[in-house]
């Protein structure tokens, strides 16, 4: 009679234990998938946030090149090391653990260079309000699909 009530008692404790593996498997599948998902869709951000900071470098820096003005030095100096940072960025180790704080630092690079006075354009005679302004306009017409960046200036 004792086996016939431990089959019982113990029959709910398999079934609880067998659900519990059940769920766990399915749990981290689904988790997989999402992860994956969610890494793609980031990563992708990511890379085009960083690609658009490269080519507006790039095509700057080809620009300010060919120019004489010593004043252009300065320019391709901060051009120069936003390039660099870009370069070092670890795209290939999503496990690198300053990721983020590399992308900042890329970040504030390519906003220091967008605050140099006048830095590409074109803004003499303007009054600071007029330029501020319009520096605000451009950058988030060009960097509206860029995280971190507001567009409120964009309308």
């Amino acid at each position: 009679m004792a086996d016939l009530f431990d089959g019982i008692v113990m029959a709910e404790q398999r079934f609880h234990g067998e659900g519990y593996q059940e769920g766990l498997a399915e749990g981290s599948h689904a988790g997989m998938t999402e992860g994956r998902r969610y890494g793609a869709l980031h990563g992708a951000r990511m890379g085009s946030e960083i690609g658009c900071y490269l080519g507006f470098a790039l095509t700057w820096h080809c620009l300010l090149q060919k120019s004489t003005e010593e004043k252009n030095s300065k320019k391709i100096k901060a051009l120069h090391s936003l390039i660099g940072m870009i370069q070092k960025f670890p795209y290939e180790d999503p496990t690198y653990d300053k990721l983020q704080e590399d992308l900042e630092k890329i970040r504030g690079k390519f906003k220091q260079i967008l605050q140099q006075e006048a830095f590409l354009w074109g803004e003499d005679g303007m009054t600071e309000e007029v330029r501020m302004q319009r520096r605000m306009k451009m950058a988030a017409q060009n960097m509206e699909f860029a995280p971190g960046f507001s567009n409120s200036f964009a309308e």
